[in-house]
């Protein structure tokens, strides 16, 4: 399996819906250990396949549908019941000129619809686990007291929890910072409704670093008016990957 730029993101895709092997998943989890624009990609899928997953319900799968997918694959003249209905005889069929290869139609069919419920399956799996944050900071006041910690995914999303009671004036906001170089500049990631915690939905950005500068700071109604922080420091800390 070859890691690059050009394959990483359709490798992403199909160890988050489950289509590797385990040796293939084995090895995708062993060089996202150490391969950063992996994780990041990872990340990204779960993310974009989660809604999927939200507005499904699991279902069971029948007992001995394995079975009757089996003997329909090696008997193309005998009726596969599925799910309580049954497939009609091929007598029943009128037969088309060009019909000699009618069972090898069938089992294509029956294949593709056990390839179909497998991939039903590893959704249903893959997409319920929660993304993993590429880096996550701890935000301190001046006295050093956790504040409110951020999960930075890399997809341009981050979540904010506030451990601590922020009092927001009625003209005041609270607004939150990252710093992905000195050259780019402070960058706001939104704005904390009330002051409480939020998943902000921020700018295009480099995928957040190691040691890379997270902050809060209590801005005018609306945010900064400069697009730079302007009010003053309530929280900041350093992010880290997590181990």
């Amino acid at each position: 399996m070859r890691f690059d730029n050009a394959t990483i993101p359709e490798i992403a895709d199909e160890y988050v819906l489950g289509l590797l092997d385990p040796a293939e998943q084995q090895a995708v989890e062993q060089e996202a250990d150490k391969n950063l624009t992996l994780r990041t990609a990872i990340a990204a899928s779960r993310e974009r396949y989660l809604p999927l997953d939200l507005t499904v319900e699991p279902a069971a799968v029948p007992a001995g549908l394995w079975g009757q997918i089996e003997a329909g694959l090696a008997d193309g003249d005998t009726p596969v019941p599925l799910g309580g209905a049954t497939l009609a005889p091929e007598a029943a069929l009128t037969p088309a000129a060009n019909d000699n290869r009618r069972f090898g139609w069938r089992a294509a069919a029956l294949s593709s619809m056990a390839a179909s419920l497998v991939l039903a399956v590893a959704l249903t799996w893959s997409l319920g686990r929660q993304a993993d944050p590429v880096v996550i900071a701890v935000l301190l006041n001046e006295a050093g007291e956790v504040q409110a910690v951020v999960e930075d995914f890399g997809n341009d999303t981050a979540q904010i929890r506030v451990l601590a009671d922020i009092s927001v004036p009625e003209d005041k906001a609270v607004e939150v910072w990252t710093l992905p170089s000195r050259e780019m500049g402070p960058v706001s990631l939104g704005l904390l409704e009330d002051g409480g915690s939020s998943r902000l939905e921020g700018p295009p950005l480099p995928v957040p670093r190691a040691a890379q500068l997270y902050e809060i700071t209590l801005e005018d109604a609306g945010g900064s008016p400069t697009g730079r922080p302007t009010g003053p420091v309530l929280a900041k800390g350093f992010a880290q990957p997590p181990r």
